[in-house]
Protein backbone atom coordinates (compact mmCIF):
# COMPACT_ATOMS: atom_id res chain seq x y z
CA UNK A 1 0.00 0.00 0.00
CA UNK A 2 1.15 3.57 -0.63
CA UNK A 3 2.07 6.02 1.52
CA UNK A 4 -0.89 8.90 1.76
CA UNK A 5 0.26 11.97 -0.16
CA UNK A 6 -2.63 14.26 0.38
CA UNK A 7 -4.73 14.60 2.95
CA UNK A 8 -7.86 16.97 2.65
CA UNK A 9 -8.77 18.28 5.91
CA UNK A 10 -12.32 20.10 6.19
CA UNK A 11 -13.71 21.68 9.67
CA UNK A 12 -17.05 21.02 9.92
CA UNK A 13 -19.49 22.38 12.40
CA UNK A 14 -23.24 21.67 11.92
CA UNK A 15 -23.17 20.93 7.71
CA UNK A 16 -25.40 18.33 7.74
CA UNK A 17 -26.96 19.62 4.42
CA UNK A 18 -23.59 19.58 2.31
CA UNK A 19 -21.04 17.95 4.54
CA UNK A 20 -21.88 14.32 2.63
CA UNK A 21 -21.45 16.11 -0.89
CA UNK A 22 -18.33 17.55 0.19
CA UNK A 23 -16.54 14.63 1.27
CA UNK A 24 -17.92 12.75 -1.80
CA UNK A 25 -16.76 15.50 -4.28
CA UNK A 26 -12.76 15.53 -2.21
CA UNK A 27 -12.68 11.57 -2.49
CA UNK A 28 -14.06 11.87 -6.30
CA UNK A 29 -11.02 14.57 -6.92
CA UNK A 30 -8.37 11.46 -5.24
CA UNK A 31 -9.59 9.64 -7.71
CA UNK A 32 -7.28 8.38 -10.71
CA UNK A 33 -4.38 10.44 -9.21
CA UNK A 34 -0.55 9.18 -9.48
CA UNK A 35 -0.84 9.42 -5.46
CA UNK A 36 -2.79 8.33 -2.76
CA UNK A 37 -5.14 10.74 -0.75
CA UNK A 38 -7.16 10.74 2.15
CA UNK A 39 -10.37 12.73 3.36
CA UNK A 40 -10.23 13.90 6.97
CA UNK A 41 -13.38 15.64 8.51
CA UNK A 42 -12.80 17.86 11.82
CA UNK A 43 -16.16 17.47 13.91
CA UNK A 44 -16.26 20.43 15.91
CA UNK A 45 -19.02 19.45 18.05
CA UNK A 46 -21.93 19.33 15.67
CA UNK A 47 -25.39 18.15 17.29
CA UNK A 48 -27.46 17.53 13.73
CA UNK A 49 -25.12 14.55 13.09
CA UNK A 50 -22.89 16.07 10.30
CA UNK A 51 -19.79 13.71 11.81
CA UNK A 52 -21.83 10.35 11.15
CA UNK A 53 -22.58 11.40 7.69
CA UNK A 54 -18.99 12.27 6.98
CA UNK A 55 -18.02 9.04 8.05
CA UNK A 56 -20.86 7.01 6.27
CA UNK A 57 -19.27 8.96 3.08
CA UNK A 58 -16.10 7.83 3.58
CA UNK A 59 -14.32 10.16 5.30
CA UNK A 60 -12.12 9.95 8.13
CA UNK A 61 -13.72 11.73 11.10
CA UNK A 62 -11.98 13.37 14.55
CA UNK A 63 -13.49 14.78 17.19
CA UNK A 64 -12.46 18.18 18.40
CA UNK A 65 -15.20 19.84 21.25
CA UNK A 66 -13.58 22.64 21.46
CA UNK A 67 -15.44 25.31 19.12
CA UNK A 68 -13.45 27.28 17.22
CA UNK A 69 -12.08 27.48 13.30
CA UNK A 70 -8.59 26.69 14.35
CA UNK A 71 -9.42 24.18 16.64
CA UNK A 72 -11.03 21.92 14.54
CA UNK A 73 -7.93 22.42 11.58
CA UNK A 74 -5.18 21.80 14.72
CA UNK A 75 -7.16 18.37 15.59
CA UNK A 76 -7.62 17.57 11.56
CA UNK A 77 -3.64 18.55 11.53
CA UNK A 78 -2.94 16.37 14.07
CA UNK A 79 -4.81 13.47 12.38
CA UNK A 80 -3.67 13.94 8.89
CA UNK A 81 -1.08 11.28 7.62
CA UNK A 82 -0.43 12.74 4.21
CA UNK A 83 3.10 14.88 3.24
CA UNK A 84 0.53 17.57 1.72
CA UNK A 85 -2.77 19.42 3.49
CA UNK A 86 -5.25 20.42 1.52
CA UNK A 87 -8.11 22.96 3.52
CA UNK A 88 -11.34 23.81 2.46
CA UNK A 89 -14.43 24.29 4.28
CA UNK A 90 -17.52 22.08 4.50
CA UNK A 91 -20.36 24.67 2.89
CA UNK A 92 -19.41 23.55 -0.68
CA UNK A 93 -18.59 27.52 -1.31
CA UNK A 94 -15.25 25.84 -3.17
CA UNK A 95 -14.37 23.31 -5.88
CA UNK A 96 -12.85 20.22 -4.47
CA UNK A 97 -11.71 19.35 -8.29
CA UNK A 98 -9.15 21.94 -7.56
CA UNK A 99 -7.25 19.79 -5.07
CA UNK A 100 -4.92 18.50 -7.80
CA UNK A 101 -3.70 22.04 -9.05
CA UNK A 102 -3.08 22.88 -5.33
CA UNK A 103 -1.04 19.41 -4.84
CA UNK A 104 0.58 20.42 -8.60
CA UNK A 105 1.88 24.07 -6.96
CA UNK A 106 3.45 22.17 -4.17
CA UNK A 107 4.80 19.61 -6.05
CA UNK A 108 6.76 22.80 -8.31
CA UNK A 109 8.06 23.93 -4.91
CA UNK A 110 5.59 26.07 -2.90
CA UNK A 111 5.60 25.23 0.88
CA UNK A 112 2.24 27.30 1.30
CA UNK A 113 -1.01 27.38 -1.66
CA UNK A 114 -3.49 30.12 -1.52
CA UNK A 115 -6.56 29.89 -3.77
CA UNK A 116 -7.11 33.15 -5.00
CA UNK A 117 -10.92 33.34 -5.65
CA UNK A 118 -11.52 37.21 -6.27
CA UNK A 119 -12.19 36.89 -10.23
CA UNK A 120 -13.99 33.85 -9.53
CA UNK A 121 -16.87 34.84 -7.10
CA UNK A 122 -20.20 33.65 -8.30
CA UNK A 123 -23.12 35.41 -8.04
CA UNK A 124 -24.89 36.01 -4.65
CA UNK A 125 -21.55 33.75 -3.02
CA UNK A 126 -20.35 36.86 -1.06
CA UNK A 127 -21.25 39.48 0.50
CA UNK A 128 -20.95 43.21 -0.97
CA UNK A 129 -19.26 44.23 2.80
CA UNK A 130 -16.77 41.28 2.51
CA UNK A 131 -15.90 41.24 -0.81
CA UNK A 132 -15.54 45.19 -1.37
CA UNK A 133 -14.57 46.52 2.17
CA UNK A 134 -13.23 43.47 4.16
CA UNK A 135 -11.43 40.90 2.53
CA UNK A 136 -9.50 43.59 0.35
CA UNK A 137 -8.52 45.90 3.41
CA UNK A 138 -7.47 42.80 5.76
CA UNK A 139 -5.40 41.72 2.80
CA UNK A 140 -4.10 44.85 1.64
CA UNK A 141 -3.26 45.78 5.51
CA UNK A 142 -1.46 41.79 5.88
CA UNK A 143 0.43 42.50 3.14
CA UNK A 144 1.82 45.95 4.45
CA UNK A 145 2.58 44.77 7.09
CA UNK A 146 4.29 41.58 6.35
CA UNK A 147 5.26 41.46 2.59
CA UNK A 148 3.06 38.24 1.69
CA UNK A 149 2.00 39.44 -1.68
CA UNK A 150 -1.19 37.64 -1.96
CA UNK A 151 -4.44 38.95 -2.99
CA UNK A 152 -6.95 36.73 -0.99
CA UNK A 153 -5.49 36.49 2.49
CA UNK A 154 -8.59 34.90 3.62
CA UNK A 155 -9.53 32.31 0.93
CA UNK A 156 -10.15 28.72 2.63
CA UNK A 157 -9.21 27.08 0.55
CA UNK A 158 -5.20 26.42 0.89
CA UNK A 159 -2.44 23.66 1.29
CA UNK A 160 0.34 23.24 3.19
CA UNK A 161 3.20 21.06 3.62
CA UNK A 162 2.40 18.71 6.44
CA UNK A 163 6.31 18.86 7.44
CA UNK A 164 6.30 22.89 7.39
CA UNK A 165 3.49 23.00 10.25
CA UNK A 166 6.12 22.85 13.19
CA UNK A 167 7.70 25.97 11.70
CA UNK A 168 4.42 27.75 11.59
CA UNK A 169 3.56 26.55 14.93
CA UNK A 170 -0.07 27.65 14.62
CA UNK A 171 -1.86 28.06 18.00
CA UNK A 172 -4.70 30.47 17.43
CA UNK A 173 -8.55 28.56 17.73
CA UNK A 174 -10.86 30.92 16.26
CA UNK A 175 -11.12 32.74 12.48
CA UNK A 176 -7.68 34.49 12.94
CA UNK A 177 -6.57 30.98 12.36
CA UNK A 178 -6.43 32.21 8.81
CA UNK A 179 -4.30 35.08 8.85
CA UNK A 180 -2.15 33.37 11.75
CA UNK A 181 -1.17 30.87 9.09
CA UNK A 182 0.25 33.50 6.31
CA UNK A 183 1.69 35.66 9.03
CA UNK A 184 3.92 32.73 10.37
CA UNK A 185 4.92 31.54 7.02
CA UNK A 186 5.79 35.04 5.60
CA UNK A 187 7.99 35.57 8.77
CA UNK A 188 9.23 31.97 8.04
CA UNK A 189 9.96 33.21 4.50
CA UNK A 190 8.00 30.19 2.92
CA UNK A 191 7.45 30.01 -0.55
CA UNK A 192 3.78 31.25 -1.18
CA UNK A 193 2.22 30.24 -4.65
CA UNK A 194 -1.25 30.98 -5.67
CA UNK A 195 -4.25 29.63 -8.03
CA UNK A 196 -7.10 31.24 -9.11
CA UNK A 197 -10.16 29.30 -7.87
CA UNK A 198 -14.55 29.81 -8.23
CA UNK A 199 -16.20 30.43 -5.27
CA UNK A 200 -19.69 29.49 -5.01
CA UNK A 201 -22.67 30.64 -2.59
CA UNK A 202 -22.64 28.51 0.22
CA UNK A 203 -25.09 25.99 1.75
CA UNK A 204 -26.67 26.09 5.51
CA UNK A 205 -25.96 29.06 7.69
CA UNK A 206 -22.96 31.06 8.00
CA UNK A 207 -20.92 30.76 11.26
CA UNK A 208 -19.37 34.06 10.17
CA UNK A 209 -19.36 37.29 12.37
CA UNK A 210 -18.13 39.92 9.92
CA UNK A 211 -17.33 42.32 12.24
CA UNK A 212 -16.33 40.19 15.52
CA UNK A 213 -13.95 37.98 13.01
CA UNK A 214 -13.53 40.85 10.97
CA UNK A 215 -11.78 42.72 14.14
CA UNK A 216 -10.22 39.22 15.51
CA UNK A 217 -7.94 39.35 12.32
CA UNK A 218 -6.94 43.18 12.51
CA UNK A 219 -6.33 42.41 15.99
CA UNK A 220 -4.21 39.34 15.43
CA UNK A 221 -2.10 41.31 12.58
CA UNK A 222 -1.05 44.38 14.89
CA UNK A 223 -0.41 42.10 17.60
CA UNK A 224 1.96 40.22 16.05
CA UNK A 225 3.30 43.51 14.02
CA UNK A 226 4.83 46.10 16.82
CA UNK A 227 6.73 48.03 13.60
CA UNK A 228 2.69 49.41 12.69
CA UNK A 229 1.34 48.70 15.84
CA UNK A 230 4.33 51.19 17.67
CA UNK A 231 6.90 51.94 16.66
CA UNK A 232 5.57 54.02 13.18
CA UNK A 233 2.84 55.37 14.93
CA UNK A 234 5.18 56.44 17.92
CA UNK A 235 7.96 57.68 15.63
CA UNK A 236 5.46 59.81 13.59
CA UNK A 237 3.72 61.23 16.81
CA UNK A 238 6.77 62.61 18.44
CA UNK A 239 8.42 64.06 15.14
CA UNK A 240 5.14 66.15 14.59
CA UNK A 241 4.78 66.60 18.29
CA UNK A 242 8.81 68.13 17.71
CA UNK A 243 7.92 70.06 14.57
CA UNK A 244 5.05 72.03 16.30
CA UNK A 245 6.90 72.36 19.33
CA UNK A 246 9.26 74.25 17.33
CA UNK A 247 7.29 76.27 15.14
CA UNK A 248 5.52 77.46 18.05
CA UNK A 249 9.23 78.35 19.95
CA UNK A 250 10.46 80.32 16.73
CA UNK A 251 6.79 82.11 16.19
CA UNK A 252 7.04 80.76 12.60
CA UNK A 253 3.34 81.47 10.75
CA UNK A 254 0.91 78.39 9.86
CA UNK A 255 -2.29 79.02 7.78
CA UNK A 256 -1.12 82.93 8.17
CA UNK A 257 -0.95 83.22 11.47
CA UNK A 258 1.32 82.41 14.47
CA UNK A 259 0.62 79.79 17.06
CA UNK A 260 1.25 80.08 20.82
CA UNK A 261 0.65 78.35 24.00
CA UNK A 262 -2.27 76.26 23.75
CA UNK A 263 -0.35 74.36 20.50
CA UNK A 264 2.87 74.23 22.26
CA UNK A 265 1.13 72.19 25.03
CA UNK A 266 -0.67 70.04 22.84
CA UNK A 267 2.89 69.32 20.48
CA UNK A 268 4.89 68.69 24.20
CA UNK A 269 2.14 65.83 24.66
CA UNK A 270 2.97 64.16 21.21
CA UNK A 271 6.72 64.38 21.35
CA UNK A 272 5.63 62.30 25.43
CA UNK A 273 3.28 60.75 23.87
CA UNK A 274 5.01 59.44 20.88
CA UNK A 275 8.27 58.62 22.61
CA UNK A 276 6.69 56.13 24.77
CA UNK A 277 4.71 54.33 22.24
CA UNK A 278 7.70 54.33 20.09
CA UNK A 279 9.53 52.65 23.72
CA UNK A 280 6.67 50.17 24.00
CA UNK A 281 7.24 49.16 20.14
CA UNK A 282 11.09 48.27 20.59
CA UNK A 283 10.07 46.45 23.58
CA UNK A 284 7.99 44.24 21.74
CA UNK A 285 10.26 43.99 19.17
CA UNK A 286 12.63 42.63 21.57
CA UNK A 287 10.74 40.40 23.05
CA UNK A 288 9.44 38.61 19.90
CA UNK A 289 13.20 38.71 18.98
CA UNK A 290 14.85 36.87 22.08
CA UNK A 291 11.52 34.85 23.11
CA UNK A 292 9.67 34.09 20.12
CA UNK A 293 12.17 33.79 17.81
CA UNK A 294 11.04 36.77 15.59
CA UNK A 295 13.35 37.79 12.70
CA UNK A 296 13.51 41.71 11.54
CA UNK A 297 15.94 42.91 9.35
CA UNK A 298 15.94 46.02 10.58
CA UNK A 299 15.94 45.26 14.36
CA UNK A 300 18.77 42.94 14.06
CA UNK A 301 20.64 46.07 12.27
CA UNK A 302 19.76 48.69 15.33
CA UNK A 303 20.20 45.91 17.85
CA UNK A 304 23.88 45.34 16.40
CA UNK A 305 24.40 49.42 16.26
CA UNK A 306 23.34 50.40 19.28
CA UNK A 307 24.17 49.31 22.81
CA UNK A 308 22.88 49.71 26.20
CA UNK A 309 25.16 53.20 26.79
CA UNK A 310 23.86 54.96 23.92
CA UNK A 311 20.21 55.30 25.00
CA UNK A 312 21.57 56.09 28.38
CA UNK A 313 23.80 58.96 26.49
CA UNK A 314 20.38 60.00 24.29
CA UNK A 315 18.06 60.23 27.30
CA UNK A 316 21.22 61.49 29.78
CA UNK A 317 21.50 64.50 26.70
CA UNK A 318 17.58 64.89 26.60
CA UNK A 319 17.24 65.33 29.99
CA UNK A 320 20.30 67.80 30.36
CA UNK A 321 18.76 70.00 27.67
CA UNK A 322 15.31 70.27 29.39
CA UNK A 323 17.16 71.23 32.86
CA UNK A 324 19.55 73.80 30.68
CA UNK A 325 15.97 75.07 29.57
CA UNK A 326 14.78 74.98 33.45
CA UNK A 327 17.99 76.87 34.10
CA UNK A 328 17.29 79.49 31.85
CA UNK A 329 13.63 80.22 32.93
CA UNK A 330 15.25 80.57 36.16
CA UNK A 331 17.68 82.61 35.30
CA UNK A 332 14.74 85.06 33.60
CA UNK A 333 13.15 85.04 36.76
CA UNK A 334 16.07 85.85 39.07
CA UNK A 335 17.89 88.51 36.53
CA UNK A 336 13.87 90.12 36.94
CA UNK A 337 14.27 90.43 40.64
CA UNK A 338 12.21 87.47 41.23
CA UNK A 339 9.30 88.92 40.03
CA UNK A 340 6.33 87.54 37.44
CA UNK A 341 7.45 85.18 34.29
CA UNK A 342 5.76 84.73 31.60
CA UNK A 343 7.68 82.27 29.99
CA UNK A 344 5.30 79.59 29.44
CA UNK A 345 6.31 77.79 26.27
CA UNK A 346 9.89 77.89 28.04
CA UNK A 347 8.17 75.94 30.58
CA UNK A 348 6.12 73.42 28.79
CA UNK A 349 9.30 72.60 26.46
CA UNK A 350 11.41 71.82 29.18
CA UNK A 351 8.80 69.27 31.17
CA UNK A 352 8.58 67.51 27.97
CA UNK A 353 12.36 67.04 27.37
CA UNK A 354 12.81 66.21 31.08
CA UNK A 355 10.17 63.07 30.79
CA UNK A 356 10.99 62.56 27.23
CA UNK A 357 14.70 62.26 28.70
CA UNK A 358 14.02 59.98 31.39
CA UNK A 359 11.70 57.84 29.32
CA UNK A 360 14.31 57.05 27.06
CA UNK A 361 16.93 56.32 29.63
CA UNK A 362 14.60 53.78 31.73
CA UNK A 363 13.39 52.23 28.22
CA UNK A 364 16.98 51.57 27.33
CA UNK A 365 17.55 49.65 30.56
CA UNK A 366 14.35 47.88 30.17
CA UNK A 367 15.36 46.60 26.75
CA UNK A 368 18.92 45.52 28.30
CA UNK A 369 17.03 43.62 30.56
CA UNK A 370 15.29 41.68 28.09
CA UNK A 371 17.94 40.73 26.06
CA UNK A 372 19.90 39.73 29.04
CA UNK A 373 17.22 37.91 30.26
CA UNK A 374 17.23 35.95 27.19
CA UNK A 375 20.99 35.10 26.98
CA UNK A 376 20.70 33.55 30.26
Amino acid sequence: MRAVKVSVVIPCLNEAASIERCVRRALAALEGQEWDGEVIVADNGSEDGSGELAKRAGALVVREPRRGYGSAYLAGFAAAAGDYIVMADADLTYDFGDIPRFVRGMDEGADLVMGNRMKGIQPGAMPWLHRYVGNPVLSGILNLFFQIGVADAHCGMRAVRRDRLTRLDLRTTGMEFASEMLVRAGKERLAIAEVPIHYHPREGESKLSSFRDGWRHLRFLLVHSPNWLFIVPGGLMALFGAVVALTVLLQLPVFGRAWDLHSMVAGALLMIVGTQVLALGLCAHAYGTYFMGEQDPWFDRMRARFRLEHGLLLGGTVTLAGVGVAAVIVGIWVHRGFGALSEERLAVLAAALIIVGIQIFFSSFLLSIIGLRRRR
